[in-house]
């Protein structure tokens, strides 16, 4: 591609203009406490509050206009960039936009393995993917590139088999296919250029991840109150998987203390029978909007 960059100061992120992860990605945005005056039918869009501007594309071109440093970052599917063999960084994974790559036959096709396909027609959104993936398995198969509607190939005696995203697995069964293969597991990623970038554009990224650490960090703990006897503070203490020292709070009954602290969400339900058992109650979890640490 080349080169048709306006020159800004701003950080410029490119996004899903239209699809499944647009509203997610929003979401995402407007939770780190980013605000945009409309973005539906605009190209770009200016943050009214944080110097960033979205750029509004296909999904298809995002990890090219990163590449080629039009962009300074860009939020898309890890199945697209690989797919289109981009040059960008990946700074992290985003934890949403959650699905897989598979490999799908009809029921009624007796096809069980891989190499039943062998010298069968594949229909595919991801022909790159998909021809290296059988490749590396020995595989000979013609690939039939469908922009949509991937999963109607075999019903019209377009294809043999496909291979296309899956998330529940509801479209497969209603069109009569069966997942034989993962080829990868996807979810939304976070990439960056590699082209040089002004200090000024590094230290508006540095500001962004914080957010995004924080408002990550914060999906996945609990904010946890309880109230428990003084002389239980020691092994409840060490029961509570935070991420520092738990707040200690008096109470009105002097032998009583109340104990506030962050955890993990998946470890609360592990050791709040414990808890209880240690003298803890009144136990309350609460969620975190945004962390800080």
């Amino acid at each position: 591609m080349k080169s048709c960059q306006v020159e800004t100061t701003s950080l410029r992120i490119a996004i899903q203009k239209s699809g499944r992860l647009t509203d997610k990605t929003i979401n995402l945005l407007e939770n780190i406490g980013l605000k945009f005056d409309g973005y539906k039918d605009r190209l770009l869009v200016k943050s009214l509050n944080f110097d960033v501007e979205l750029l509004l594309i296909r999904d298809d071109d995002i990890p090219e206009y990163v590449q080629d440093g039009i962009c300074d970052l860009g939020i898309v599917g890890a199945n697209v960039s690989l797919e289109r063999g981009a040059d960008v960084e990946v700074i992290r994974d985003l934890q949403y936009g959650m699905c897989r790559l598979s490999v799908a036959v009809p029921k009624s096709s007796g096809f069980h393995t891989m190499h039943d396909l062998n010298n069968k027609r594949i229909a595919t959104s991801y022909p790159n993917l998909t021809r290296k993936y059988f490749s590396s398995r020995g595989i000979d198969v013609k690939i039939v590139e469908i922009s949509g509607a991937v999963e109607i190939a075999p019903r019209l005696d377009v294809a043999d088999a496909i291979v296309d995203l899956v998330s529940s697995g509801g479209t497969l069964k209603t069109n009569g296919l069966q997942e034989l293969e993962v080829i990868l597991h996807s979810q939304s990623q976070l990439i960056r250029t590699r082209k040089p970038i002004p200090a000024e554009k590094l230290d508006l990224i540095d500001k962004f991840l914080i957010r995004i650490n924080g408002r990550q960090l914060a999906e996945r703990s609990r904010y946890i109150m309880m109230n428990a006897p003084r002389e239980s503070l020691e092994v409840i203490s060490g029961l509570i998987p935070s991420l520092k020292s738990p707040t200690i709070l008096p109470l009105a009954e002097p032998d009583m203390i109340a104990i506030h602290s962050v955890i993990p969400t998946d470890k609360f339900w592990e050791v709040m029978e414990e808890l209880k058992a240690a003298g803890a109650s009144g136990i309350v979890m609460l969620p975190v909007e945004s962390m800080i640490v």
